[in-house]
C-alpha cells in the first residue's frame, strides 16, 4: 500500500471545487492541503482516515481536515450500481477570510478544526444533502457558495457524528520532512501484518532508532509504537465486522502476538472486547 501527498486543483477564481466522480478502487494512501467533504452516492469498501480503518457504503459522508492521510477501497461492487462519489474540496485559506470570522459562522470554523480527526456524519440516505451536493456539483458563482453554507448549516444540525482518528499534528507532519513521514506510513502499512520492526522502520529513513523515535513523536504527537497499535486494532475491527474468522487467527493478522495481548489493546482502544465488538455486527 502506498502513501502520497496530492494537489488538488482549483480554478484561479473559485475558492473550492464540488465534482461527482466515479469511486475507483484507490489503494494508495494519500493526503492533501485542501479540507475535503466526501459523500458516497454509491458503493461499499474500506475507508482509512488517519490511523481509523472503517467500512463505508451508500450515504456515508466524511469531512477531513487539511492534510489528513486517507484513501477508500472498494468492495465487491454492485454490477447494476456504478460506485460514484460527491467530493468538495476547498482550501484553508478561505477560513481566513474576513467574512468567516462573523459570530454566526464561528461555529463552521470549529466544526472544520474538529474536522483534523475526521468527521463522520450519519445521515444515510438524506435526500436534502445529496441534493444540496448534487446542485454543488453543477454550481457557478453566488449559488456555489450558498450550497456550501447549506451543507455546513445541515453538518451542524447533525448530533449522530464521530472523530475517525486519533489526534496527529498535520501541521508538521507534511512541512520538510514529509518525504520521511510517507515513507514510514508506507512501511507501517507493507508489513503490519508481517510485523513492525523499529530498526527496519529507522532505517526507513536512515536514522538511529533513538532519533527516530524522537522525529515521529515530533511530527504527529504519538509514538511511533502507538501509531502502529492504532492501525492494528483498526485492522482487527474490519476482519471482525466483515469475516467470520476465529478471533485468535485475526489475533495474529492484525501482528499481534498473543491474544491477551490483542484483548487488551482492542479493549483499551475500542471500549469493549473483540467478541463484543462483532456482536454488534451481528
Amino acid at each position: 500500500m502506498e502513501f502520497i501527498f496530492h494537489k488538488i486543483y482549483i480554478p484561479n477564481n473559485h475558492s473550492f471545487i464540488t465534482r461527482e466522480l466515479d469511486l475507483t478502487d484507490d489503494t494508495i494512501i494519500h493526503s492533501h492541503k485542501n479540507i475535503e467533504l466526501n459523500y458516497i452516492v454509491s458503493g461499499t469498501g474500506r475507508r482509512i482516515v488517519g490511523d481509523n480503518i472503517s467500512n463505508f457504503e451508500k450515504g456515508d459522508l466524511v469531512l477531513m481536515g487539511a492534510e489528513l492521510p486517507h484513501c477508500w477501497e472498494l468492495l465487491d461492487a454492485d454490477k447494476n450500481e456504478k460506485p460514484r462519489c460527491i467530493v468538495t474540496h476547498f482550501s484553508e485559506e478561505i477560513l481566513l477570510n474576513e467574512y468567516f470570522k462573523m459570530p454566526e459562522l464561528q461555529n463552521i470554523l470549529l466544526l472544520i478544526n474538529q474536522a483534523s480527526r475526521g468527521i463522520q456524519f450519519k445521515v444515510e440516505n438524506d435526500r436534502e444533502i445529496l441534493n444540496i451536493l448534487l446542485r454543488l456539483s453543477k454550481s457557478e458563482g453566488l449559488e456555489y457558495y450558498i450550497s456550501l453554507l447549506q451543507i455546513f448549516n445541515l453538518l451542524l444540525k447533525i448530533e449522530d457524528k464521530k472523530k475517525l482518528s486519533n489526534p496527529l499534528n498535520q501541521s508538521s507532519i507534511f512541512s520538510n520532512n514529509i518525504e520521511k513521514i510517507n515513507k514510514i506510513y508506507e512501511y507501517v502499512f507493507l508489513n503490519i501484518q508481517e510485523g513492525i520492526n523499529l530498526e527496519e522502520a529507522s532505517s526507513v529513513i536512515n536514522m538511529a532508532p533513538s532519533s527516530f523515535c524522537r522525529f515521529f513523536k515530533k511530527k504527529t504527537g504519538i509514538t511511533f509504537m502507538e501509531y502502529v497499535k492504532n492501525v492494528r486494532v483498526g485492522m482487527a475491527a474490519k476482519l471482525l465486522a466483515e469475516t467470520d474468522k476465529q478471533i485468535t487467527e485475526i489475533c495474529y493478522e492484525s501482528g499481534y502476538n498473543n491474544l491477551a495481548n490483542f484483548n487488551h489493546y482492542f479493549k483499551v482502544s475500542m471500549g469493549v472486547t473483540p467478541t463484543e465488538y462483532r456482536k454488534n455486527f451481528r
